[in-house]
């Protein structure tokens, strides 16, 4: 959940109340593809429930990560537009929010604080991602790899306490976002077409 920790925690409720009224509601079966590798995706998505499996090339293939409920993806191929490098597939039943490219696009083109937060978040993000990678697959000097022998006992994928009140407000907007689906949902309007 930290990619969905770093975007929420950036932007505001407006931001998260735009998210809810504008994503489509996907109902997915275990086993259904929402992302194929190498086609074309027309949404940044949120996963609400459930738990979805990321893996190349194929359902056989190993599993590379697991998705869980807040995590946000399609991220990369929404700012760089290249295809989808890997598949998302429900491991089983899930809800996903599904946030329309152009929707989004004319979202950040008109409102300059949503894009500022918006990238920010994405920046911020893929910048601890590749501090991570960097740090778990060696980058740099030799001595590098010696020093993380010695600091072993550090967590690569530790939040940095300058983030930690983003952390905290991603927290509270995860829920507003789920308690607005509920409400949507209890007053009959939760729509759920099946992919």
């Amino acid at each position: 959940m930290r990619k969905a920790l770093y975007i929420l925690g950036s932007l505001d409720d407006s931001d998260i109340e735009w998210i809810a009224r504008t994503a489509a509601r996907r109902s997915l079966r275990q086993g259904d593809v929402l992302i194929t590798e190498g086609e074309a995706s027309d949404s940044l998505f949120i996963l609400v429930e459930g738990q979805l499996s990321v893996r190349l090339r194929a359902a056989a293939d190993p599993e590379l990560a697991v998705l869980l409920p807040g995590e946000i993806f399609g991220e990369i191929s929404f700012v760089d537009q290249r295809k989808p490098t890997a598949s998302v597939l429900a491991a089983r039943e899930a809800r996903v929010l599904a946030i329309p490219r152009a929707a989004l696009s004319a979202r950040l083109a008109r409102d300059t604080g949503f894009a500022a937060r918006f990238y920010r978040a994405i920046a911020v993000f893929l910048a601890d991602r590749l501090a991570t990678t960097t740090a778990r697959l060696g980058y740099g000097s030799p001595d590098q790899d010696r020093d993380q022998d010695r600091d072993q006992d550090r967590d690569t994928d530790a939040i940095e306490d300058t983030l930690m009140d983003e952390v905290s407000m991603a927290t509270i907007r995860f829920d507003k976002l789920l308690r607005y689906l509920a409400d949507e949902q209890n007053m009959g309007s939760f729509a759920s077409p099946q992919l």
